[in-house]
């Protein structure tokens, strides 16, 4: 039977029963679309002959958001849900952003990285505190010392509560169907909407400072917590459970001694993917005041200053692949089911880290010496003027860097942007109807024609239809480089382990550094928001790729070597077709992560909903802002009911 399996891809023909059947169902659904669409496109046409969105479809949501906007600004100093609610949300999260604040700043450069390398060398061994040490002392060489407390003061604080509020909300997932029925939109809405879109509103309410950086990062970090949370409590072994039940436990005693034990790395996991988005939030946040090392970076953004930017971003890229790798390491060991230190060792480490604070103290060593601070920004810029006069025009024969910019400009973007406003809105829809349907099932295809739909209804078809371009021609470049560099990569350990630390470096780099080397080189426009789109959603196409090519059934690839298949046999015929679900998850994560950049590209001339949103936030508009957030919200639901093949049609592959 397996040799049967194994043999049918190098027959000729190709096809089998099964393969007919998804040919035919494919075609059913596209011949009863097709029906659907004979009916309804006419009615269509004769009612809205115009090929653009009517107008009679479409919401005006300016005045009413424009009243509330009014509202909030006059009502935020003098009403009770502001004085006595938002107002000591607001307090306590100052008052707990400052102590965390001044103790970093009490304890010292060298308490502090004594902290970090004991803490590092409990919970991940001897080489992660090495790292660890080390990623602190290049942040004070940098000179950013000040602005990584100021970031790691509100990183903690806003760690703390995502990981709280993510954690109660999984585990009312996690125990109730309902409420996991009731949460998935939110949490589907809380990642997808870009952070720029809700910046405004919590400014509104607010205003500029820490409060409103935190409850941002609050917001836009406590989904993955929620959601690990919640799939490790109902994944939880069901024979552990019933044994545990029929000993007579309560249910407080069944989730306190069974369920959360059993979810521990989903946990520990929750966790890292927590820490990772706030810090990667940590930059978005300086817009509103967030201050650190996010601060830094957008304003050397402003000033095109790579080199600034640069010194600022580097900390943060440390300090996102220690907390990566401590957390990754000790749910590592918690999977292993190794032992945790005991109490002990924790007061050992707390001991440790308070005689070197106290001895740095009286010796009079509490800031880092300046005499130790290397200066990176001009050789930096110098590096970058010198590829801007060399590389960005007149190089012989393939031209400069602007030039690509402008040939891709004119015979990609372009045309594209074209195409797709040439389209009728009718067409757009029935487009998204049928790859939708083709990948999913019908309530897929609903969903994503609704959201589609959902755009024209909120006004904003063609700045949408814009975005759209520029996401799918990012999207392309990413997967035709992503997969090309994923099957190297899983073809070829010794690149695997080369391609790792520029990988870790690249996703974890915040958004906007992207954008300052790409302005220098590419200049202002579309381009440069489309390749530092591509940069940031590289990393996760080429390691998704990665795995699901080395994670191919090792009997399979045997037996195709055995029947004589070529190394390009092997790789078409028998890794990709059984790689689909990674390589289509890759293309999932491709489009969120283009998506999610080409928005904050309309700080560099992307325009489209981009600039709506930040023209928005910048001016104080609620509906410019939120109207265009929405859109991008529907946008995306959109792209990943097309892009991502629901779990009934993924099993049904396998039946």
């Amino acid at each position: 039977m397996a040799a049967a399996v194994t043999t049918a891809p190098f027959e000729k023909t190709g096809a089998g029963p099964l393969a007919g059947l998804r040919r035919h169902r494919a075609l059913g659904k596209l011949l009863l679309l097709a029906v659907v669409a004979a009916v309804l496109v006419p009615l269509a046409h004769a009612q809205w002959s115009s090929g653009s969105w009517p107008h009679a479809l479409t919401v005006d949501l300016t005045q009413p958001l424009t009243d509330a906007s009014t509202w909030i600004l006059d009502h935020r100093d003098s009403h009770p849900l502001f004085l006595y609610f938002f107002g000591h949300i607001s307090n306590a999260v100052i008052v707990s952003v400052r102590a965390v604040y001044l103790v970093l700043l009490a304890a010292g450069w060298a308490g502090v990285t004594a902290a970090a390398g004991l803490v590092a060398w409990r919970v991940a061994g001897l080489r992660l505190a090495a790292g660890a040490v080390a990623a602190f002392l290049v942040c004070g060489v940098l000179g950013m010392w000040v602005p990584t407390m100021q970031t790691l003061a509100l990183m903690v604080v806003a760690v703390l509560a995502s990981v709280i509020l993510g954690a109660l909300l999984g585990l009312a997932a996690g125990l109730s169907d309902t409420m996991h029925r009731a949460l998935r939109p939110v949490l589907d809405t809380m990642q997808v909407l870009p952070a720029y879109a809700y910046l405004l509103p919590v400014v509104l309410i607010f205003g500029l400072g820490v409060p409103a950086a935190v409850l941002a990062t609050v917001v836009y970090a406590a989904p993955p917590m929620a959601r690990l949370t919640a799939l490790g409590l109902r994944s939880a072994d069901s024979g552990v459970m019933e044994a545990v039940a029929s000993l007579g436990a309560t249910a407080r005693q069944r989730l306190f001694t069974a369920r959360l034990p059993l979810a521990r790395k989903e946990l520990l996991l929750g966790l890292n993917q927590t820490i990772m988005m706030a810090l990667s939030m940590a930059v978005i946040a300086s817009v509103i005041g967030a201050g650190g090392l996010g601060d830094r970076v957008y304003q050397a953004l402003a000033s095109v200053d790579v080199g600034a930017s640069l010194a600022a971003g580097i900390p943060i890229v440390l300090l996102a692949i220690v907390l990566d790798r401590v957390t990754g390491a000790a749910g590592e060991r918690l999977g292993s089911n190794e032992h945790a230190p005991a109490p002990w060792k924790w007061g050992v480490v707390a001991a440790g880290a308070v005689l070197v604070a106290l001895a740095s103290r009286f010796a009079g060593r509490l800031d880092w010496p300046d005499s130790w601070v290397v200066a990176i920004a001009s050789p930096v810029n110098d590096v970058v003027d010198w590829m801007t006069d060399h590389l960005y025009t007149g190089v012989p024969y393939i031209g400069g860097t602007a030039d690509w910019a402008a040939h891709f400009t004119t015979w990609i973007l372009d045309p594209l942007r074209s195409g797709l406003t040439w389209l009728p809105w009718w067409s757009v829809l029935l487009i998204v109807a049928a790859l939708a349907w083709l990948i999913g099932t019908w309530r897929t295809a609903l969903t994503a024609v609704l959201a589609m739909a959902a755009i024209g209804v909120l006004g904003v078809w063609k700045p949408s239809l814009d975005t759209l371009s520029q996401v799918l021609a990012a999207v392309a470049v990413t997967l035709v480089l992503g997969f090309a560099i994923g099957i190297a990569a899983a073809r070829s350990s010794r690149l695997e382990r080369l391609l790792r630390p520029v990988l870790d470096v690249c996703q974890t780099l915040p958004q906007f550094v992207y954008l300052i080397p790409v302005v220098a080189l590419f200049a202002i426009g579309r381009a440069p928001a489309v390749a530092a789109a591509v940069v940031y959603a590289l990393p996760a196409v080429v390691r998704i790729t990665t795995q699901g090519l080395r994670q191919v059934d090792p009997a399979a690839m045997e037996a195709a070597r055995s029947m004589g298949a070529t190394t390009g046999q092997q790789l078409r015929q028998v890794q990709l077709p059984l790689a689909r679900p990674a390589l289509l998850l890759a293309v999932n994560q491709g489009v969120v992560l283009v998506l999610a950049v080409v928005i904050i590209g309309g700080l560099v001339g992307g325009g489209a909903l981009g600039y709506d949103v930040i023209a928005g936030l910048a001016r104080g508009e609620l509906a410019t802002g939120l109207v265009a957030g929405a859109a991008i919200v529907c946008l995306g639901l959109m792209l990943d009911r097309v892009t991502q093949p629901t779990e009934r049609r993924t099993t049904g592959k396998g039946a």
